[in-house]
């Protein structure tokens, strides 16, 4: 089923201009959620803002946005003066720079939603857009007011339509010669590399979203399911104490073809 529309608007490059409507590609609509209750009465609880000061509950038209200046000190913001901002781009993805698409690390990447025609009328101009950008092997990198922040976005085609990814801020990416300089530069012997290897291929298979599930969502739901049937919750499971990790060649060496040996034996079905 098709989620809700959630912005509409204008996809333009340079004089090719088109209706589009954006959705997120992602969804939690399915993830087991939880109502904290009065555990005497079974009502739930609420949240509410109160006053740091006086501690009175505070009138939603009370509240007001501020950035801190100094201590105690605040520049407050209207929301009129908020959605003023960067007005240009809250209704036209107006794609100017492209770039290759595998010169975007992923770690930039952070919500992803998809991008579809909005208008019969608009749908050749949409292909178009589309089409060169796959045609090219490029990707569009625009802005568009989204949650009331500007955002960097990059658009890429994908089947009939088109993904557009929002971007994290500069800010909020760290780079990582400030985790990895200071780790010693070791090489693996050939034949570490060699087992190592072999494992990696015996166990590669094509990529499948079930290999994305949550196990602590399913197990969540059989706690549910039986708490409703007025069963006890299913006994969990005791998980296989670790292994010591090996500290030297010889160990990993053992622990690599032992590894190797388990797979290629024949699993029970």
């Amino acid at each position: 089923m098709a989620t809700r529309i959630f912005w509409k608007g204008y996809l333009k490059l340079s004089l090719v201009t088109c209706p589009v409507a954006m959705t997120p590609a992602t969804s939690e609509d399915e993830k087991v959620r939880f109502h904290t209750l009065n555990r005497s009465t079974q009502n739930r609880v609420v949240s509410q803002y109160v006053d740091s000061v006086t501690g009175k509950p505070v009138d939603q038209d009370d509240e007001v946005k501020g950035y801190e200046r100094g201590e105690g000190e605040f520049v407050l913001l209207e929301d009129d003066e908020l959605d003023a901002v960067a007005l240009d781009s809250t209704r036209t993805i107006d794609i100017e720079t492209f770039v290759p698409r595998d010169s975007v690390d992923w770690i930039w990447f952070d919500k992803p939603h998809y991008l579809t025609p909005n208008d019969p009328v608009g749908e050749e101009a949409f292909s178009v857009i589309r089409d060169a950008m796959a045609a090219s092997r490029m990707v569009g990198i625009s802005r568009l007011v989204m949650y009331r922040r500007e955002r960097a976005v990059l658009l890429e085609p994908r089947d009939r339509g088109i993904v557009l990814w929002t971007l994290r801020y500069g800010e909020e990416v760290r780079q990582p010669d400030a985790y990895f300089e200071d780790m010693k530069k070791t090489k693996a012997e050939a034949k570490l590399m060699t087992l190592a290897e072999t494992f990696i291929e015996e166990n590669t298979r094509p990529w499948t979203p079930e290999m994305a599930q949550d196990p602590v969502q399913d197990r969540l739901l059989e706690i549910i399911a039986a708490k409703k049937k007025g069963h006890k919750k299913p006994a969990k499971e005791k998980a296989d104490a670790p292994q010591a990790t090996a500290s030297n060649v010889i160990n990993i060496m053992d622990a690599l073809r032992k590894s190797v040996a388990a797979e290629r034996k024949p699993k029970k079905t």
